[in-house]
């Protein structure tokens, strides 16, 4: 097929003209503008669940107080206290002067001393789900059995490296520049020969260079280190007493590069929960939200550290998944407390004109660099693989042992782990975010009061999962970043209504099948997916709707679009990609001007005398005032009643 070069074009089509092109003229008959989507009601809520807050009460949660912790007086074991519902540790009292209400029929006060070995005959506790219990520790039965050797690496480094350090390389195409700019250190690369025979500690400094001494990047290392304020595990480890799995089997085959590492004093040394998935946790909360533009990444690689720590043998996935539970509640109290507040917009601002700078990028520049990478060079580049290994790692395939239908809640101040990645959103929008993506419910240790152990912060990064009521959304393109463009890769469903507002760009690619419909006033609303704007109508006041699909754009309802400012866009892949970019409107088309503008994607180049079929209609009604099609100077616009076709000149 012979190409004609592209050349300037830009075709205005008045009204009155367009009504005498192909396919007839209505003009004798008045164009009735149908009304915009009805009113929805007021947007979804997720109010703060009553309980008692861990934000509010982070502060119980000491090391040094690990003996005398308590579901009463500490906040991380009140979190983690669905355990009881797996094994329930037998206590005593300390000291004759110490009284505590039973809980269960168990006195509350955790004793100083446990033995930490089943089996030795000290009773330090019961297994009260035994399936559940038993599914734990053959979980890490068979990780152990089937490491790879690359596993078995990756283990130990992540056991005795700094957890900041190790987890840095979820940075992808940003990591070299991040390690630089904190001017993190360690001193574990490889595993050593005799590390079978001989304990290595990591001599870095883990998070890098702070304060005043790293003035390019050293508030962004504050954060990383102030995230861990009153997190400690010890507390929890002390209360429940709950063994590490290679003590409760000798089936589990511990990393023999790790066994010089393992406590000599087991009653010191409790699985539950696990500090190395807790730590990773919460650096990868604060190194998401520093550099949002790795969000789902960095989340990922916290987990996946996680994850080897039962690959390693050293904990079970009970300990695992409870320490994303505690590292997301610690990492939401120190980035909710007024006191940082100053510290945080600071790294943020510190971390984006640092690492734009290293990187040779701009704001407009940044985010597409930080997902520039392969799965050749950045083990996170795909994202499906990703969103898998999260909800795997989430619950690591234990059965619901409760209702798994329970209505989702938000603990207080977790919005805050949203604020730089969905920052057009209000704190309320956040929290709407969290609930309609959180995890189901019945899973062990997950169904806290307060909700912790449900959230998905994978999914919300992705925007919302359901529209219920009036979604409101405001861009300003001026303040850059995700307020410019975003991404919603969600499934949304639910009865509510889309309202898009303001300058940036809003694209969706979810099989969404929200009914309530979706308004556009301005800025620009995408659909990279043939189901992207749901089941409903879809009216367009004041800004550009793109159809991006990989095939037709399918509208259920009616698509209507209003005079002035408004741009129905599309981008054609051509025939080799079926009807790609195309429209396709179930019910009446209603077009009272605006511009219709055609892209060409994919690297698709028709020629001259083609004819483009573009939209489809249950009924077409109208004319646009203005076509463009890039590359081409002559058009013509041929409409019919429920089509319209470009013939290309």
């Amino acid at each position: 097929m012979q190409l004609l070069p592209a050349r300037p074009l830009i075709l205005a089509l008045s009204i009155a003209a367009a009504l005498s092109a192909c396919g007839g003229s209505d003009s004798d008959q008045p164009l009735l503008i149908p009304a915009a989507p009805a009113d929805q009601g007021a947007a979804e809520v997720a109010p703060v669940p009553t309980v008692t807050a861990f934000v509010d009460t982070a502060a119980t949660n000491q090391r040094g107080d690990a003996h005398f912790a308590t579901l009463s007086t500490n906040a991380a074991v009140r979190l983690l206290g669905g355990f009881l519902n797996i094994w329930k540790p037998l206590t005593e009292i300390v000291d004759a002067g110490v009284s505590a209400p039973a809980i269960d029929g168990f006195p509350a006060v955790v004793p100083s001393t446990w033995s930490g070995v089943p089996g030795d005959g000290t009773p330090d506790g019961k297994v009260v789900n035994a399936a559940i219990h038993q599914a734990n520790i053959d979980y890490v039965i068979k990780a152990t059995t089937n490491r790879t050797p690359e596993q078995a690496v990756q283990a130990y480094l992540d056991d005795r490296r700094g957890k900041a350090y190790s987890i840095s390389d979820g940075m992808g195409p940003l990591t070299a520049a991040w390690r630089a700019s904190t001017q993190q250190t360690t001193t574990i690369t490889s595993v050593a020969a005799d590390a079978t025979t001989k304990v290595y500690n990591d001599g870095g400094n883990n998070t890098g260079v702070s304060g005043s001494a790293n003035p390019t990047f050293g508030d962004v290392v504050d954060l990383t280190n102030l995230i861990g304020n009153n997190a400690s595990t010890e507390p929890s480890k002390r209360f429940f007493k709950y063994a590490r799995p290679f003590r409760w089997s000798t089936s589990v085959q511990l990393l023999p590069a790790l066994v010089p590492a393992k406590s000599s004093t087991p009653p010191t040394d409790g699985g539950f929960t696990s500090g190395h998935s807790a730590e990773a946790t919460r650096v990868a909360v604060a190194m998401a939200y520093a550099v949002p533009e790795r969000f789902q990444e960095m989340l990922s690689r916290g987990l996946e550290l996680g994850e080897m720590r039962i690959i390693a043998g050293m904990h079970s996935p009970l300990d695992v998944l409870s320490g994303r539970i505690l590292g997301q509640a610690s990492a939401a109290a120190n980035l909710a407390d007024p006191a940082n507040q100053a510290k945080k917009a600071a790294a943020v601002a510190q971390a984006h004109a640092t690492l734009m700078a290293a990187t040779n990028t701009t704001a407009a520049t940044f985010a597409s660099y930080a997902q520039s990478g392969t799965t050749a060079n950045d083990r996170f580049a795909d994202y499906a693989t990703n969103k898998a290994n999260y909800l795997r790692r989430s619950t690591y395939g234990f059965p619901q042992i409760a209702a798994a239908n329970a209505p989702a809640v938000v603990p207080k101040g977790a919005e805050v782990l949203l604020e730089t990645r969905l920052p057009y959103l209000d704190q309320g929008q956040r929290r709407v975010v969290l609930k309609t993506t959180a995890l189901p419910s019945g899973y062990p240790v997950m169904d806290d009061a307060e909700g912790w152990g449900r959230l998905n912060l994978f999914a919300a990064a992705d925007g919302y999962a359901s529209f219920s009521g009036n979604v409101t959304i405001v861009m300003d393109a001026a303040k850059g970043g995700f307020n410019a463009a975003d991404r919603w890769r969600n499934d949304i469903s639910g009865s509510g209504k889309l309202i898009k507002q303001g300058t940036g760009t809003l694209k969706l690619t979810g099989a969404n099948t929200w009914t309530g419909g979706t308004e556009l006033t301005a800025g620009t609303l995408q659909g990279d997916s043939v189901a992207a704007f749901g089941a409903g109508d879809v009216y367009n006041s004041g800004g550009t709707l793109v159809a991006n699909a990989p095939a037709a754009l399918k509208l259920s309802g009616k698509y209507t679009q209003l005079s002035g400012n408004t741009t129905l866009e599309l981008d054609v892949g051509g025939a080799a990609a079926g009807s790609q970019g195309t429209l396709m409107v179930g019910g009446t088309a209603t077009i009272a001007g605006g511009t219709l503008r055609i892209k060409f994607a994919n690297g698709y180049k028709p020629k001259a005398g083609d004819v483009l079929n573009v939209i489809t209609a249950g009924s077409l009604k109208g004319r646009f005032g203005t076509i463009t099609v890039d590359g081409f100077g002559t058009v013509t616009a041929n409409y019919s009643g429920n089509a319209l076709s470009l013939t290309l000149g």
